[in-house]
Parts: C-alpha cells; structure tokens; sequence
C-alpha cells in the first residue's frame, strides 16, 4: 500500500510538472512570506497541542467526510485553539488537493502541514509555494540518504521537517537525521493495522529536545488523554473531527 501511494503521489506531480515547471515554482516560491515557525507553535506546554487534519477519505475507511471547504474547516479548526492544521493533498486515495492547501492557507494564520508522500525536491516546492510551513517525511517510504536530502532541500525552503516513524529503528533514523518534529504513528501504513500503544511503547526513544507527535487511533477524549499521559507534546486528529460535529470534539479534545 505504502509503495502503491508513493507512485501514485509521484506520477501525479510529474503530470503537474508538465504544466508547471520547476522555474515556475522557484519564482512563486520566491513570492512567499517566510514559512511560520511551526517548533515555536508546537512547543510542549500544559496542555496537549492538537495538529488538525483535513481528511475527505482514506484507504482503509474510505469516504470520510465530502468537506466541500477546506478553508471553512480550517477556519473552525483556528477558532477553536488548533496549534497547526494538516491538510491532506493526496489526490487518489485521500481525495485532497493542492488548492485546498492554497485555501487554507488563505484562511488561517497557523503552521500548515502539507500531508503527502514526498519523494522529491518539486513536491518540496509544490508545498512552499503553495503555503506549507511543514513538510511530511515518513521513514518507512525512503531510504536514509533521500530522507536527509529532502530533509535538507526543505528546511533550506524554511520549512519545517515533520519525521513520521513506526519503530524503534525508524525513531532513530529520525534521530540521527536530527529531527526536530517526530511522530509516531499508530497505523502501519504498509499494513494499515493499528496498534494504539505504539506511541507509549517508543516515547522513550525519542531524542531531547524533539516535539513528541502522536498520531492516529483517535476517537475518543480519553484517547488524547492516554497519548498526554505518555508523554505526546501533540496529537494529530483526523478523522474524529471531520466525521463529527469539528467545534464541539476539538473543544473536547483541547479540555480533556
């Protein structure tokens, strides 16, 4: 599955590139204000931050939500108290699209994640210039030398890199790497299986200084509250807020 999204994500870039050339980025990105510093947004605090995401579908549930406004959702999202939002751009399984990042961005003033699967410095581009102020990169997809390349190419864009991982050997390739961001996801996205203690059983491999990212196998309060409890600086939640009513659960989530 993971390989399968991986080469959909890249065939669609290059059918972009086609029409859009790298100059053409580079100039549009040369545009831009400068990326918002998502380590200062995200910084551990209190309370748990929450990295909202805007999520149509997904592989293993489907159609989730039609959100015919990603900016209007992303609104909702600002207006009660999420730390930064993640707007899914997958085209094929996930149903998202680069103009929902441009919208969003529009819309709000905190940190965006463009969440994709990233694979090269035009995709990096592609994210920039469109507004990203963050970057997915997911241990499992790529090799070390790619991940600290785009790593590189990214942060010289003044992104932030966000190291996904799923492992104890991938948390150290994340370390190594010298990520700031972490996350570790429930869902095996080679598998899409789901394994709720992940995040508790590999906190403790985090490298210092690291913001602890959970992600995945939210549905409900008390499972923010488990993911604070082990040691989560942030969560990222999807699917619990767009299937529902996204004010009242993200209020929920936030005051747990």
């Amino acid at each position: 599955m993971l390989e399968n999204l991986y080469a959909g994500a890249a065939e669609d870039s290059a059918r972009r590139r086609s029409s859009v050339s790298l100059a053409t980025l580079e100039a549009l990105v040369a545009t831009m204000a400068p990326a918002l510093d998502a380590i200062e947004a995200l910084k551990p605090r209190s309370r748990v931050h929450v990295l909202a995401e805007i999520k149509r579908s997904s592989p293993s549930k489907g159609a989730l939500a039609s959100i015919e406004d990603a900016a209007a959702l992303a609104r909702i999202y600002e207006q009660h108290g999420a730390s930064a939002i993640s707007v899914l751009t997958e085209e094929r399984k996930f149903k998202g699209s680069l103009d929902d990042l441009k919208n969003v961005r529009a819309a709000v003033g905190v940190p965006l994640l463009r969440k994709d699967f990233t694979s090269t410095e035009y995709q990096l581009l592609e994210a920039r210039a469109y507004g990203a102020d963050i970057f997915l990169l997911i241990v499992a997809g790529l090799d070390v030398p790619a991940l600290a390349r785009l790593k590189a190419f990214g942060e010289s864009l003044g992104m932030t890199a966000f190291v996904e991982t799923h492992s104890s050997d991938e948390l150290k390739i994340a370390s190594d790497l010298g990520a700031k961001l972490i996350g570790v996801n429930a869902r095996d996205l080679t598998t899409f299986e789901t394994d709720r203690n992940l995040f508790s059983k590999l906190v403790a491999g985090f490298p210092p200084g690291a913001i602890k990212v959970a992600e995945s196998a939210v549905r409900e309060v008390e499972d923010v509250v488990a993911y604070r409890q082990a040691g989560a600086d942030v969560v990222l939640i999807g699917e619990a807020l767009v299937i529902g009513d996204p004010a009242s659960r993200l209020d929920e989530f936030l005051n747990s």
